[in-house]
């Protein structure tokens, strides 16, 4: 509070002798250099979308191959009891017949 009070008043007094104070400019880093370097990385950051945004839809525009079902090994799911949800696993998915 004593701060923007004390800033307030030497505001006021400078507005009284007659000269016209602007703020200071602010600068975080070398301010040579910022514009380029700013526009320097939105070129990088929009090269590096544009090539991620393609190569993603020309990875998923391909077929993927699909493979036949492995043959039924007897050993693989022996169940003694079966699961309350029913005859598969929780995440599994096996064709029924329904005739």
């Amino acid at each position: 509070m004593a701060m923007a009070m004390s800033k307030s008043c030497l505001q006021l007094a400078l507005r009284r002798s007659g000269r016209c104070v602007a703020p200071p400019k602010r600068n975080f880093s070398a301010s040579a250099h910022d514009e380029y370097e700013t526009a320097k990385w939105e070129k990088i950051t929009i090269l590096g979308i544009v090539t991620s945004v393609s190569l993603a839809i020309y990875n998923l525009s391909k077929g993927h191959p699909h493979f036949p079902d492995p043959p039924p090994y007897p050993y693989l799911h022996i169940r003694n009891k079966e699961f309350p949800w029913g005859p598969d696993g929780l995440f599994e998915r096996k064709k029924h017949d329904h005739h």
